[in-house]
């Protein structure tokens, strides 16, 4: 009896150890700044050339997600979503910048982010933060995870800018229930 009590804890844990415990790989992807992936559900970067968005198709991606302004340095949102199709990607505009923090922005990605479809997502922003920023949210409001536990995660994948997390942080406490 106390064999197949321990045999069975130990089944559950292994099978619940992958979805508590995502490994990030940071990875070399031409055209792309900052690549971090979350296992198969998530990559956060920063800005990208159109170039490697056939490349991201090839990696199993079924979305992007573009946080950059159109005005910002590097951005090319019109080639990106041009890309993005030809590719046979969902294409996501969510223009943001902690200069002025629209929380609107955030309520967009959260909608599409969820979409069927949509995952495995690409989410970038200039740099990656603004991304793993969002992916934070995401992971506090939608998958029930606690603050640390998300903020850990969201820091492996490139959260770095005090003012997204600060932002992401307030976001998360003025919009739990």
């Amino acid at each position: 009896m106390r064999t197949s009590i321990f045999a069975a804890f130990l089944i559950s844990t292994w099978l619940a150890a992958p979805a508590g415990a995502q490994q990030i790989t940071k990875d070399s992807v031409p055209g792309v700044t900052n690549f971090a992936r979350l296992e198969t559900t998530v990559a956060c970067g920063g800005v990208i050339k159109t170039s490697a968005v056939a490349e991201l198709k090839q990696m199993g991606f079924k979305s992007i997600f573009d946080l950059q302004l159109p005005t910002e340095t590097g951005a090319d949102v019109d080639g990106e979503a041009a890309a993005a199709k030809t590719a046979g990607l969902n294409f996501v505009h969510v223009p943001f910048t902690p200069a002025s923090p629209d929380t609107s922005s955030v309520d967009k990605f959260l909608k599409a982010v969820v979409e069927p479809g949509n995952e495995p997502a690409f989410i970038h922003c200039a740099g990656g933060s603004r991304a793993a920023g969002f992916w934070f949210i995401k992971r506090v409001l939608l998958d029930k995870w606690d603050t640390d536990r998300a903020m850990k995660e969201a820091e492996g994948l490139g959260l770095t800018n005090g003012a997204v997390k600060t932002f992401a942080l307030n976001y998360v406490q003025t919009h739990t229930r």
